[in-house]
């Protein structure tokens, strides 16, 4: 009896398989528009959604994630082999949420569960909202990344400024660092409008609620308060390092000036 009540609910339930990845740091979306050759179902500066035929759906976000819904994998890997061309910086990494909508018609409202969410039908505000969620969670994971590389490198010039007093890198390099540091941040902060709610759920209760919700199963918040406390931290080690560096120029410029004066004074007895 359970088996065939199982058999009876799956027979009426769909499922619609979301997937977000971050393929790059980011995108060119006004190009990949007019090149991709499908009129979008919407659209801004910053993002693109995509109602395709078969119930494929596709949402495209200029900081490097894309969002696929009812996609084949033999489809995904096509449209990332094509996206890639208008992508900065392609990434190598493997940041990746999944999620899924079940599409239920004896449910009278939507229910909404950790690992999914059912609905009586779909549409593109639900499809919307699910994927950009799964969007800021995996731009969250690599923000975290990044900030973990930056925080696990500058480590190591800290260990031996306690040890040895003194770093052993050179200008060069520190510059090079301290530039990475400022181009990491600067990324970070200029992206941190993902976690901003989408405008669909503002006026509509029962999206607010699924929005809301996703939210704090992905731990969007409390991610991000953290992510602002890491990059605390490299604002700070940041200040050290530019601070050493100042410190390392200054003494650099005052020996300069000592052996000028001794050189003068050298040839002033010689000379006399």
């Amino acid at each position: 009896m359970l088996f065939v009540l199982n058999k009876i609910s799956m027979e009426k339930a769909n499922f619609i398989k979301i997937e977000a990845i971050q393929i790059a740091e980011d995108f060119n979306i006004k190009k990949l528009r007019a090149d991709f050759g499908v009129e979008p179902h919407s659209s801004s500066p910053s993002e693109i959604f995509y109602n395709l035929n078969r119930k494929r759906y596709l949402y495209v976000f200029d900081y490097g994630v894309v969002v696929f819904a009812n996609y084949s994998k033999p489809k995904k890997d096509e449209f990332i082999d094509f996206i890639k061309d208008y992508a900065s910086t392609n990434l190598y990494l493997d940041f990746v949420e999944e999620y899924r909508i079940e599409i239920d018609e004896s449910i009278p409202k939507m229910i909404i569960k950790n690992d999914f969410v059912s609905v009586p039908s779909i549409d593109a505000a639900v499809l919307k909202t699910v994927m950009l969620n799964i969007a800021q969670s995996v731009a969250l994971d690599y923000y975290e990344a990044l900030t973990d590389e930056l925080i696990t490198s500058s480590r190591i010039y800290i260990q031996e400024l306690e040890q040895r007093g003194k770093l052993s890198i050179s200008k060069i390099n520190l510059l090079k660092y301290i530039g990475k540091v400022l181009n990491v941040k600067n990324s970070i902060v200029d992206n941190l409008y993902i976690l901003d709610d989408p405008n669909l759920v503002w006026d509509n209760e029962e999206l607010n609620l699924l929005n809301r919700h996703l939210k704090a199963n992905f731990d969007i918040n409390p991610r991000f308060r953290d992510l602002d406390y890491r990059l605390d931290i490299v604002e700070d080690n940041l200040k050290l390092f530019t601070d050493v560096l100042n410190v390392r120029e200054s003494s650099r410029l005052e020996w300069i000036v000592i052996i000028l004066i001794f050189i003068e004074i050298i040839i002033a007895l010689l000379f006399h």
